[in-house]
């Protein structure tokens, strides 16, 4: 089990906060240089206690140039980070998504595990109590792939690659370990990854589910679902999962306890994007199953603020107290 409970630990006042970058596409163009300045932006405003990039970060070659560009904007803040991969990563860059792993962990401030020995680059990240005397909130970080095999001659298996069986065992024996360690009650946790799972489409689809943020566009999920979020909502722990992949979509929604979201848009005019580029923040909450979330905006702006699970739950009416 990766742990790297020293790194992290929540404030005093019992928050710990988030910052989820996402496809910030970065080629080195004067085009992707925005997204320089969303770093910027967002980190100075935010003061985050870590960074989540959840993956396309790349754009097209030099990949290491890029990529050292990219994190070494970030490590100027002084906060650790990690970096996980999209479809578009190794596939613009001629390197590998472990070759894209190993250098980002020579920036400084990266808290990416040595992973040498793991077939999937999948790694857990503990967040301890404010005093640091225990563990109090788990992250799950893994690698959502790219394509499907024979893609794009051979379609069979659609267009978009899922988590494997394997990933879902590794996740399901995280979480069984998880959960005994702490007598028998889920810690609370978040996953992050870079291709939407394919509930993202059912819960749009539900006019009953609660729905906070934009969508512009259809879920690219992958056509096959292999079962990560069953595995996640029976091991109970998962209260959210945070993905990017589709750029015209930043918004949350609940489905079946787990808080389904995006992230903003994070890269410059490289790619098709239709929404102001920005980062999606969350703030975890120390001893609940709790966390608040919203999109800060690169000029600023702060929007869709909403509470889990609160914000997407209905109360009961009939016990409202009488209004004067």
């Amino acid at each position: 089990m990766t742990s790297l409970a020293q790194e992290l630990k929540f404030r005093k006042n019992g928050e710990f906060k988030i910052v989820q970058f996402t496809d910030v596409h970065y080629n080195g163009s004067r085009q992707s240089q925005v997204a320089l300045s969303v770093v910027d932006s967002v980190l100075l405003h935010e003061r985050p206690d870590l960074v989540v990039l959840t993956g396309d970060v790349l754009w097209g070659p030099p990949g290491k140039e890029n990529l050292l560009t990219v994190l070494g904007r970030i490590s100027q803040y002084d906060v650790p980070f990690v970096y996980e991969f999209g479809n578009h990563d190794s596939e613009m860059t001629g390197m590998s998504n472990r070759e894209l792993y190993n250098l980002a962990r020579t920036v400084k401030n990266n808290l990416l595990p040595d992973l040498s020995a793991q077939k999937e680059l999948d790694f857990t990240l503990r967040i301890l109590s404010h005093d640091g005397r225990k563990t109090a909130a788990v992250l799950y970080c893994l690698d959502s792939h790219s394509y499907p095999v024979g893609f794009p001659k051979d379609k069979r298996h659609g267009t978009y690659a899922w988590l494997t069986f394997d990933q879902i065992a590794w996740y399901r024996q995280q979480s069984a370990a998880f959960t005994k360690e702490n007598g028998g009650k889920p810690y609370p946790a978040l996953a992050f990854f870079h291709i939407p799972v394919p509930e993202y489409h059912d819960a749009v689809k539900d006019e009953n589910a609660v729905l906070i943020g934009t969508r512009r566009e259809t879920v690219c999920s992958p056509d096959f679902n292999s079962g990560m979020f069953t595995a996640m909502h029976m091991g109970g722990d998962v209260m959210g999962i945070f993905c990017g992949h589709d750029h015209d979509n930043d918004y949350a929604v609940m489905w079946h306890d787990i808080l389904l979201a995006y992230g903003r848009f994070s890269g410059g005019n490289t790619v098709y994007n239709h929404l102001p580029c920005g980062a999606r923040v969350i703030i975890l909450k120390e001893g609940k199953r709790s966390f608040d979330t919203y999109i800060r905006e690169r000029k600023g702006k702060v929007l869709d603020e909403s509470t889990y699970p609160d914000s997407y739950t209905s109360d009961e009416w009939e016990k409202r107290p009488l209004e004067n």
